[in-house]
């Protein structure tokens, strides 16, 4: 049975209605960052680009590295954004787009975030890489799909119990990273555990400008999380949305973070664009 026009919006020329992208535009191996604007930081060193496009805050710039296709997707910020890029993507490759029918074989994406974000942990300096190998959903997207074969109850209760969870606030969801993609981004240069992704800024990241907030002790008590050894070590908007519709959609997925502050002793890199730059020239090298 085909997908709904409603469900599966395509535009005039045939592509995908947010991502302006047709299947032959990208790669298996895709590269996610959040700002349109650090696309042009990972494609410079591509060999040469095949393919450009934007639409709103989606651009792709699809080419090669050292002889492997890559491409580049700016996601913007937040899990609604996610929710759209990764269901986009999972058309163009298991959605037959002109009989709108799922294709019988599947193709699985391998997905790597490059992103920056703030360290929750004091053992965990600036200029470092955080590899994240769970997503904690804070945000609650994730509800709206069935999620109960990719949740960690065991860790999710203990989150809640230890931060004293709001039963008005969604359920947390914990998702673990890509094994595979996990041993091949993994060195002495990466520091591992869990990053929260919250569905805001400010009062969803416990800011405070003339709002209150529901619950002033929260980031407090998901600094001293600890559930056997697994710690909160960031705190920032996509990860978890990556990891979660990833898992669901059969894709490999992992979040890597250049750590540009650390919020436990107050320090901040004095060169982040530096620190940016080397993770993602550390990504197209394990690419």
């Amino acid at each position: 049975m085909s997908i709904k026009n409603s469900e599966l919006i395509l535009n005039p020329d045939g592509s995908i209605y947010h991502l302006n992208l047709k299947p032959e535009n990208i790669s298996n191996t895709i590269i996610f960052v959040g700002d349109q604007n650090r696309v042009e930081k990972v494609s410079k060193h591509f060999d040469h680009i095949e393919f450009e496009t934007q639409k709103r805050e989606f651009k792709t710039h699809t080419g090669t590295y050292k002889g492997k296709r890559i491409s580049v997707i700016s996601t913007g910020i937040g899990p609604d954004n996610i929710d759209i890029v990764l269901n986009e993507l999972d058309a163009l490759v298991n959605i037959d787009l002109k009989t709108k029918k799922p294709k019988d074989k599947l193709t699985s994406l391998d997905i790597i975030r490059v992103g920056t974000s703030g360290s929750l942990q004091s053992h965990i300096p600036v200029d470092s890489f955080v590899l994240s190998s769970h997503g904690l959903d804070l945000n609650g997207m994730l509800h709206a799909y069935q999620i109960e074969s990719i949740s960690n109850p065991k860790i999710e209760d203990a989150f809640i119990k230890q931060t004293h969870w709001s039963h008005l606030k969604a359920r947390p969801i914990i998702v673990k990273n890509s094994e595979v993609l996990e041993k091949r981004f993994t060195s002495e240069k990466t520091y591992s555990g869990l990053t929260a992704t919250a569905g805001g800024f400010y009062g969803p990241q416990g800011r405070i400008l003339r709002l209150p907030l529901q619950d002033d002790s929260l980031n407090r008590n998901m600094d001293a999380f600890n559930f056997e050894g697994i710690c909160i070590t960031n705190l920032e908007m996509e990860t978890s949305a990556i990891y979660g519709l990833s898992k669901l959609l059969g894709h490999h997925a992992l979040s890597l973070n250049a750590i540009i502050a650390n919020r436990a002793n107050g320090t901040f890199s004095e060169n982040p664009k530096k620190v940016i730059e080397d993770l993602i020239i550390y990504t197209l090298e394990r690419i």
